[in-house]
């Protein structure tokens, strides 16, 4: 009979497991989108090292393409770190909802909640208010894998793959945005919010410097969610 040490081994392998087999097809899109990325980041006059840097440092899809794009319009840098910023606001929530499952001293516990992703953190979640770590852990593992080689292939390869329109490449970020935005709209308050950043965000593009348009449609979206906690 196995002790409580390996069976709770035992426990976290399996978790991992099944964790690493539930994010294979969010990996595989994440390959194609960090293979845009890549295509991208060469385009606006990153270094290949600079691209597969970010990447691996960020590992924060939208924050890398705000910025990404901000740049290459024009942008400057500190608008590009402000739009990532908000962009990446969200993981300061979830890592408080997070934390109380992660044991160890503060800094383990940061070092495991780099482990955080939109998908892994979802699926993680117990329902009851708690997290499977092990799970968290293996669901991010592979996506990492193919968001780094997705990117490398890329930035390398972006000479060879030219216009990223050539393999369609340009829409599938936006077509992922798009898709995350209609699966969040779950009511006509949320649905109004979104529309409203969406028009001042075209209102400002042919008038504001580059990243300005992404801030502006940010910050009616973080008006719209306190107004809708108020009325709640």
């Amino acid at each position: 009979m196995p002790s409580p040490v390996e069976s709770a081994a035992e426990d976290s392998r399996a978790s991992f497991r099944a964790g690493v087999r539930a994010a294979i097809p969010y990996a595989a899109v994440g390959g194609l989108l960090s293979m845009s990325f890549g295509v991208l980041a060469r385009d606006a006059g990153f270094p290949v090292e600079a691209a597969i840097v970010m990447s691996a440092v960020v590992f924060a899809g939208s924050a890398q393409f705000a910025a990404v794009a901000i740049l290459a319009g024009g942008g400057t840098a500190g608008a590009a770190i402000a739009a990532a910023a908000l962009m990446n606001s969200r993981f300061l929530p979830m890592g408080i909802a997070l934390g109380p499952s992660l044991p160890g001293r503060p800094a383990l516990r940061a070092a495991q909640g780099q482990t955080v992703v939109d998908a892994s953190w979802a699926m993680a979640n117990r329902g009851d208010g708690t997290f499977d770590r092990w799970f968290l852990f293996g669901s991010t593992a592979p996506q990492y894998v193919t968001w780094m080689t997705g990117t490398t292939v890329g930035a390398l390869g972006g000479d060879t793959l030219g216009d990223t329109s050539r393999f369609g490449l340009d829409a599938i970020y936006p077509m992922f945005f798009l898709a995350l935005l209609i699966a969040e709209i779950k009511d006509r308050r949320t649905a109004a919010i979104a529309a409203a950043g969406a028009v001042v965000a075209l209102s400002l593009i042919e008038i504001a410097p580059a990243g300005i348009p992404v801030l502006a449609a940010s910050l009616v979206a973080l008006w719209g969610l306190r107004r809708r906690e108020q009325a709640a």
